[in-house]
C-alpha cells in the first residue's frame, strides 16, 4: 500500500505517495501545457493552481514517432501518452530527505524518441541509495529542433534547461541540494549533456554532469539544419517559416520527418546534407550563438564546463544495438570497410582497417565495422570530452560497460543502451530483458549503479581520474581497471575531429 504526501511548490502544492519509503511526485509541470502555435515556441512557466495537485501518475509523453524497423523488437517498453501538458518531470526521493545530491536525468532516443516515465528511469533505487532522482520530458524532432532561421532555436534544449532552472528553485522541498545537482544522460540524452556543458545559458545550473555513450560532437550549422527545413517544408507543401510549421498537426509533422530521414538515409550526399550525413541524425542540437555559440566539443576545449565534475563513457559493442537486429551485421561485405573509414574521417582508410583487422583477427567485415562506426559515434567523442578538460579543476573519470547482452543469440554484445537499467539497477522493469537477456547480472548492476551515486554524492566513483594516465574502469564483462586500452587504435583518430 502507498501512502499520500504533499510539498509545496512555486506553482502550488502538489500530493504524491510513498511505498517502501521512497516519495514518488510525478507529472509535474515545469512548463505551460502546449497548444497552436505554442508547440514550436519557447515555453513558459506554468500557472499556479489553487489547492492540492495529484502527482500520483504519470504526466503525458511528447509527440514522437515510436521506435521503428529492427530494433522496435528489443525497444519495446516505449510509453506515448499524447497531451499538451508534456513538459512534466518526475521527482523519487527518500521519505523525508533532507540536503541530498540531485540526479537529473535526460532520456535518449537519437533527439526523436524516448520518455521521462519509461520504466528503465525509475528513480526508485537511486532514491533507496540517498539521492533524489529527476527525470524529464524535453520537445524532439522537428518540435524541439526545427530551424526556420529566427531566433526561436533549440526549443528542445532550452526545455532542458528550463526543467533544470525548476529543479533548482524546487528541489529542496523534495529534499533535494540545488548546489548537488549531477546532470546526466545517454546517447541523445548525452549529446544533450554535452551541449549543456558548453551553453553559456546552463551555466550554474548542476555540478556534475553524467554522459552514457554520447559527448559533445553533435550538433548541425545553422546551414545544415535549415536545409533540412526547407527540405521538411517543401514534402509539407508549406512555406518553411514556423508560422507554417506551427499550423501542421504534430502526427503529420512526425510523418514527414519520417519520411525525409529516410530519405536522407537512403540518398546521404555530403554535398547536399553537409555534416547529417555523417551524424545520421536528422534533428540534433544547432549551433545558434546563443544556446550553442559555438560546438560543443570546442567550447569544452575553451574552459566552459570546467568546474563541473565529469563522469563519461560508452559501451564496448555500441553499434551492434543497430545493425544485428534485422541481420544488418551478415550483409555488410569488406568492401565497405575502407569507404567506412574514409567517410569516418580517418586519414589512411586501408591501413586503419588493417589494424582493426589485427586487433581482431577473427572478426567478420560486419564484426570490423561495428568496431569502426562505435569509435566514431561514441568512443572517441568521449575520449575527446575527457582529453578537453586536462587541465580543468574538476575531474573527469571514464568508463567502458562491458556486460553483454544475452538476447538474440547473445550477439548483441555490449551494445548500445544495454547500461541502462544496470546503472538505474532497475533489471527487472517491463521490457528490460528484451534488450539485455534473460537473467541479467545483478553484480554488475550493483557495481554500475554504484558508482553513479557515489559520483552522485560528490564522491570518486570508485577509481583514478582519466588522464594522465588515461585509466578505464571496465563495468561487467572481465572488469577491473585498465590504462589506455587498444592505445593504437585509439592513435588512428589522432587528428580526426
Amino acid at each position: 500500500m502507498s501512502a499520500p504526501v504533499t510539498v509545496e511548490t512555486s506553482s502550488g502544492r502538489v500530493r504524491g505517495t510513498v511505498e517502501q519509503g521512497v516519495a514518488r511526485y510525478l507529472g509535474l509541470p515545469y512548463a505551460a501545457p502546449l497548444d497552436g502555435a505554442g508547440w514550436l515556441l519557447p515555453a513558459s512557466p506554468p500557472a499556479p493552481w489553487a489547492g492540492e495537485r495529484d502527482a500520483s501518475a504519470f504526466g503525458p509523453t511528447v509527440p514522437k514517432p515510436g521506435y521503428q524497423g529492427p530494433v522496435a523488437e528489443i525497444l519495446t517498453a516505449e510509453p506515448d501518452f499524447p497531451g499538451a501538458e508534456c513538459l512534466n518531470l518526475n521527482v523519487w526521493a527518500p521519505e523525508g530527505a533532507e540536503r541530498l545530491p540531485v540526479f537529473v536525468w535526460i532520456h535518449g532516443g537519437a533527439f526523436r524518441n524516448g520518455s521521462g516515465r519509461s520504466g528503465y528511469y525509475d528513480g526508485a533505487a537511486f532514491a533507496r541509495d540517498g539521492v533524489v532522482c529527476v527525470t524529464i520530458n524535453y520537445r524532439l524532432g522537428a518540435l524541439g529542433f526545427l530551424d526556420t532561421g529566427d531566433a526561436h532555436t533549440n526549443l528542445g534544449l532550452r526545455d532542458q534547461i528550463m526543467a533544470l532552472q525548476w529543479v533548482r528553485e524546487n528541489i529542496a522541498a523534495f529534499g533535494g541540494d540545488r548546489s548537488r545537482v549531477t546532470v546526466a544522460g545517454e546517447s541523445a540524452g548525452a549529446m544533450s549533456v554535452g551541449s549543456l556543458l558548453g551553453s553559456p545559458l546552463a551555466q550554474g545550473l548542476f555540478a556534475q554532469a553524467v554522459l552514457q555513450s554520447g559527448a559533445g560532437h553533435h550538433a548541425l550549422s545553422r546551414e545544415t539544419a535549415q536545409k533540412v527545413t526547407r527540405a521538411l517544408a517543401e514534402r509539407l507543401g508549406i512555406e518553411p517559416v514556423r508560422e507554417a510549421f506551427a499550423a501542421v498537426p504534430p502526427a503529420a509533422l512526425i510523418d514527414a520527418t519520417t519520411a525525409l530521414d529516410a530519405e536522407i538515409q537512403a540518398n546521404p550526399d555530403p554535398s547536399v546534407w553537409g555534416e547529417l550525413t555523417r551524424n545520421v541524425m536528422v534533428f540534433e542540437p544547432v549551433i545558434d550563438g546563443d544556446v550553442l555559440p559555438e560546438p560543443p566539443i570546442d567550447a569544452i576545449r575553451g574552459g566552459a564546463g570546467a568546474d563541473v565534475r565529469v563522469l563519461v563513457g560508452a559501451n564496448a559493442d555500441e553499434a551492434r544495438f543497430f545493425v544485428v537486429p534485422g541481420g544488418l551485421i551478415d550483409l555488410l561485405p569488406e568492401e565497405a570497410l575502407a569507404p567506412t573509414a574514409a567517410k569516418y574521417g580517418l586519414p589512411d582508410p586501408a591501413a586503419a582497417v588493417a589494424a582493426y583487422r589485427a586487433a581482431e583477427p577473427g572478426a567478420s567485415p560486419g564484426d570490423l565495422f561495428c568496431r569502426i562506426m562505435a569509435d566514431w559515434f561514441f568512443g572517441i567523442p568521449a575520449v575527446r570530452i575527457a582529453e578537453a578538460r586536462e587541465h580543468a579543476p574538476a575531474t573527469t573519470h571514464f568508463y567502458r560497460f562491458d556486460e553483454p547482452s544475452t538476447a538474440l543469440g547473445g550477439r548483441l554484445g555490449a551494445c548500445h543502451a544495454v547500461e541502462l537499467a544496470f546503472a538505474f539497477d532497475n533489471l527487472h522493469a517491463d521490457g528490460v530483458t528484451n534488450l539485455t537477456g534473460p537473467a541479467p547480472s545483478q553484480a554488475v548492476a550493483d557495481e554500475t549503479h554504484g558508482a553513479w551515486v557515489r559520483f552522485a554524492r560528490g564522491e570518486d566513483p570508485g577509481w583514478a581520474p582519466y588522464l594522465p594516465a588515461r585509466t578505464v574502469r571496465v563495468l561487467g564483462g572481465e572488469g577491473g581497471t585498465v590504462v589506455d586500452p587498444a592505445p593504437e587504435l585509439r592513435a588512428l583518430w589522432d587528428g580526426v575531429r
